[in-house]
């Protein structure tokens, strides 16, 4: 495995394959499923999860849920899932767009491999003198119910001063490819700048957020897909733009 920092630069975004080994993958889907299996959500903490601008306005800049998940680990849903109580409509393990946000800091298994010597070594590669684990997420995408991540950058979403010093790393935990919804780029759209940012409303508010900018209206021939096989690492540039298509297998 050979890190080509260039390609990295210039496209903001760069595949490693077979990062992690089979048997890592494994450890992390196993203890997944035990977290999963152990899942107890209070019915009004039953958030779905959505990318869309006015619908991240309706549901997570107006729950204490999502906004105090900073620290914690809690579960967030497919659209769909729920009846209007909140009960499951679909067996639970089917039900969950994500995990997050702290898998790092409370569980062992992914505490490890976050802090592990190759990761470390990784990043240092790339220049970071002190860099902080700030999120940590297990995204399922699940058949049929997973649904589509509209185009954004993750710069929006964590902020830093100054910009851009926010760097993703995506593990393919199975083989992700274009029928299952694997990421998209447009190669190169990390140069320039962060086109909207999440904001937080004081706390003497109430929770909730707002957005500051808009989102340009990216062409769809811009994208070119990123397949990548179980154990793969993408790393993903704070400002870079992507998204996924829905589940479709």
């Amino acid at each position: 495995m050979g890190l080509n920092i260039f390609w990295f630069q210039e496209d903001g975004f760069l595949l490693l394959e077979g990062f992690f080994t089979a048997d890592e993958c494994v450890a992390m889907q196993q203890r997944i499923g035990e977290i999963v299996a152990e899942m107890d959500v209070p019915l009004h903490c039953r958030t779905e999860f959505s990318t869309q601008e006015d619908e991240q306005l309706q549901t997570q800049g107006k729950t204490d849920y999502f906004l105090s998940s900073g620290d914690k680990i809690r579960f967030f849903f497919e659209k769909g899932v729920f009846d209007e109580k909140g009960n499951f409509l679909v067996p639970p393990e089917k039900s969950i767009n994500k995990i997050g946000h702290a898998l790092h800091a409370h569980d062992p298994v992914f505490r490890s491999i976050t802090h592990s010597p190759k990761v470390q070594a990784l990043v240092r590669s790339l220049g970071l003198q002190m860099p902080v684990v700030v999120q940590s997420m297990y995204i399922f995408k699940q058949p049929h119910f997973g649904g589509e991540v509209s185009p954004h950058q993750d710069a929006t979403f964590l902020y830093t001063e100054p910009l851009g010093r926010v760097l993703g790393l995506w593990i393919a935990m199975e083989d992700a490819m274009l029928e299952n919804g694997c990421l998209w780029f447009i190669p190169g759209s990390h140069t320039r700048g962060v086109s909207r940012r999440m904001i937080r409303a004081p706390s003497d508010s109430g929770p909730g957020t707002s957005f500051l900018g808009s989102d340009p209206a990216w062409a769809s021939n811009l994208f070119v897909p990123l397949p990548v096989r179980r154990g793969g690492l993408v790393l993903i540039h704070g400002e870079v733009v992507h998204k996924s298509e829905q589940n479709h297998s």
